[in-house]
This record gives structure tokens, C-alpha cells and sequence, in this order.
């Protein structure tokens, strides 16, 4: 094997490496905000709708990091 060859598939590991990495920290961001909107739906359930957005705003903003680390990774 030569060195660049070795390299070659150093780079691919370490990009997958990075893009599960960044999967795995996205869903575990996701349930986080699963958990803790229905949390605060069942303390104020008058503030469900206002939960509902922020909730989707931020779970939309941590599956977009998941696209960062896929693309940027490789």
C-alpha cells in the first residue's frame, strides 16, 4: 500500500467518523427538546402553541448541524 492510499482511506474514516458524530449529537439534541417542550406543555399547557414553534425551530436548527458535519465531513 502506499502512503497515499493510506491517507486516502484515513480521510474517508475520519469523515465518517465526524458525520456520525454529528448525527449522533443531533438526535440526542432532538429528544432533548422533545423531552423538555412536553414538559413545559404539561406545566402551561395555555403556552402549548408558543412551545410548539420554539420547539420546531430548534429541532429544525440541530438537524441542520447533521448536514454540516455530512458535507463538510467528506
Amino acid at each position: 500500500m502506499s502512503i497515499i492510499t493510506t491517507l486516502a482511506e484515513a480521510a474517508g474514516i475520519t469523515g465518517s467518523i465526524q458525520g456520525g458524530l454529528g448525527a449522533l449529537g443531533a438526535a440526542i439534541g432532538v429528544g432533548l427538546i422533545g423531552m423538555k417542550a412536553s414538559e413545559a406543555v404539561g406545566r402551561n399547557p395555555g403556552a402549548a402553541t408558543k412551545i410548539l414553534i420554539q420547539s420546531i425551530l430548534s429541532t429544525a436548527f440541530a438537524e441542520g448541524i447533521v448536514f454540516f458535519a455530512l458535507f463538510l465531513g467528506k
